[in-house]
């Protein structure tokens, strides 16, 4: 059993979700209905350019530029563990649990206990952006805004509050942009042991 922590949702947090909900429900049907596939479907876009990004590195890319490819889903992971732990000690209801006048895009509520501080979507995006920058600039400049829509869309389906995605994102980025180097440190030093034998001097011949 959890212990939570009691805590209070910011009335503008609060104010914000009502609103943007509201517009949600009052949308067309084909943006609801691709507002509900995009939240899943961003981080596997996301996922999808930050292999490409490595990819990049790890293909004719220097020792430091192929331990950073590697440690970037190190990086990402580590993210979303974080994600997880705060999430079981904040233990914050999902916003869609308590106003029962709106109707959420997404159709349901998550099961009681997944709970909604901060967003682990919106935590994998912001890692996954901010390692895909660090490995390739464009590709970086190409998840950045899918990674912020991939957190929106969050609320918009009803999920979440807005202090949940913008939360989570910037423990995304902040762990994707500071663990992703200091991982990297001894997966090079690895990688340098491993290239010596086959580009150390051979030894003289003894005569």
């Amino acid at each position: 059993m959890t212990d939570a922590v009691a805590t209070d949702v910011p009335d503008i947090s609060a104010d914000w979700y009502r609103d943007i909900v509201q517009f949600a429900d009052h949308t067309p049907q084909p943006v609801q209905w691709f507002a509900t596939h995009f939240t899943e479907g961003a981080i596997v876009l996301l996922g999808i350019l930050m292999v490409l990004a490595a990819l990049t590195r790890l293909v004719g890319g220097d020792l430091r530029g192929r331990a950073l490819a590697l440690a970037a889903p190190v990086a990402v992971m580590l993210a979303y563990g974080a994600s997880e732990g705060l999430k079981d000690l904040v233990a914050e209801d999902r916003p869609c649990r308590s106003p029962a006048d709106l109707v959420i895009v997404a159709g349901h509520c998550p099961a009681v206990g997944d709970w909604s501080f901060p967003s682990n979507h919106a935590t994998i995006a912001g890692a996954l952006a901010a390692t895909a920058l660090l490995l390739h600039r464009r590709i970086g400049l190409v998840a950045a805004p899918l990674a912020l829509l991939a957190a929106f869309s969050r609320t918009f389906v009803g999920v979440h509050y807005p202090h949940d995605v913008a939360a989570g994102l910037l423990l995304g980025v902040v762990v994707g942009t500071l663990l992703t180097p200091l991982a990297a440190r001894p997966l090079a030093e690895m990688l340098h042991r491993l290239q010596r034998p086959a580009t150390a001097p051979p030894h003289p011949a003894r005569r």
